[in-house]
């Protein structure tokens, strides 16, 4: 019993109801004039229907008297946009013509099934019938008592059930066609991407800063010398500052600003990366041939966070050790590769997020990476990224 009464204490059952009231104003004012037009009325119903701001009106009207969701509310099943193709509009006018099928259903049983209860009543207890009721009945009988709560319990089943098929038949008709569902899934795949892209930079951004400063405060502390704990305090604000830069240029992309961001570090700016791994200890070899600022923007800028991670997992993984970096552009391809020795012999240093980033960043240009053991068995990565 509680679960038959529960949707009587819910809100939307009643907003559904007016919902389906109101699809029958339009034609009610034709009754004024004469009945007929009140069936000729359906042909500028459908007229309606063609216009592409309609499914705005009846999209924003569906949302909040079907649904109980605002009209800006996102994750729904019904639109607020205008009609753009031809099929949507045609479904805009199965569903006015619909509504009004149904609504002008429920507008009579709404006021005739409690007529018909009054009138049981009535001619049971001997009483003459209403001229209001389309429903006649025969010589009054008391049993007629009995019967008259049935229609009260019909009018809410109607109020109910006409409500959740309204609904049902939004979702379907004022929803989104097959095409916008495909739009908006790609509008969320690029969301999607745009969201990974901006954590794979603030983790190599932030990762390589905090990995120079620890390893430089680590260093400063051990050597116990004033002059090179001046150089790694001036190596740690330099690498802090080149993230911050960084940060404020993501948190830029994320809020929306109107304010020119900063433009992302490119291979042009690969010094400023082995000026970091040198201070912070490492031995660092670099070697650069080719045009490396005629590369493509996407690829230079994504070189250049490849070498970041792969010089921030040298520092992290291996500490103060020889390393080697060779930066090649050809006429075709970009060749990056990292090596440095292996510390206690270890033949894995870490399988971390940093690992994957590279070979995501790879494979998003059309590249390919290797991470892991070379044949002398240093640890060596080597990406090769097209340039075409």
């Amino acid at each position: 019993m509680v679960r038959l009464l529960r949707p009587f204490g819910r809100a939307v059952t009643y907003t559904r109801w007016l919902h389906l009231f109101m699809a029958v104003v339009w034609p009610a004012m034709w009754i004024f004039l004469d009945e007929q037009w009140a069936v000729v009325s359906v042909v500028p119903l459908a007229a309606a229907g063609l216009l592409p701001a309609m499914r705005v009106v009846e999209g924003v009207q569906a949302r909040l008297l079907l649904t109980g969701h605002r009209p800006d509310d996102a994750g729904t099943d019904i639109l607020v946009a205008p009609a753009v193709a031809w099929s949507d509009r045609g479904r805009l006018v199965v569903w006015l013509e619909a509504r009004l099928l149904l609504g002008s259903c429920v507008a009579m049983a709404t006021v005739q099934l409690p007529l018909l209860a009054v009138d049981l009543a009535t001619v049971a207890d001997g009483g003459r019938q209403g001229p209001g009721s389309y429903v006649r009945l025969g010589d009054g009988h008391w049993w007629y008592a009995l019967l008259s709560p049935l229609p009260l319990v019909l009018l809410a089943a109607v109020v109910v059930g006409s409500g959740t098929a309204v609904t049902w038949l939004a979702r379907r008709l004022l929803g989104p066609s097959p095409a916008e569902r495909l739009a908006a899934l790609e509008e969320r795949t690029d969301q999607l991407l745009e969201r990974t892209r901006i954590a794979r930079e603030l983790h190599d951004s932030i990762g390589h800063a905090l990995t120079v400063a620890v390893v430089q405060a680590g260093a400063a502390r051990t050597a116990n010398r004033p002059e090179f704990t001046d150089r790694a305090l001036t190596a740690i604000e330099e690498t802090g500052r080149a993230a911050l830069e960084d940060l404020e240029r993501v948190l830029g992309v994320l809020r929306e600003t109107e304010r020119p961001l900063k433009a992302r570090p490119t291979l042009a700016d690969a010094d400023r990366l082995l000026e970091s791994a040198r201070a912070s200890g490492a031995k660092v070899d670099a070697e650069v041939t080719g045009p490396v600022e005629t590369l493509p923007g996407p690829v230079s800028r994504e070189g250049y966070r490849i070498l970041q991670e792969a010089l921030t997992n040298v520092l992290r993984h291996a500490g103060a050790v020889p390393a080697r970096v060779r930066v090649a552009v050809a006429d075709e391809a970009l060749t990056l590769e990292v090596c440095n020795a292996l510390p206690d012999g270890r033949a894995d240093p870490g399988r971390g997020s940093g690992l994957r980033g590279i070979r995501e960043r790879a494979a998003l240009l059309g590249g390919r990476a290797h991470t892991g053991p070379d044949d002398a068995g240093d640890w060596q990565v080597r990406v090769e990224l097209p340039t075409g």
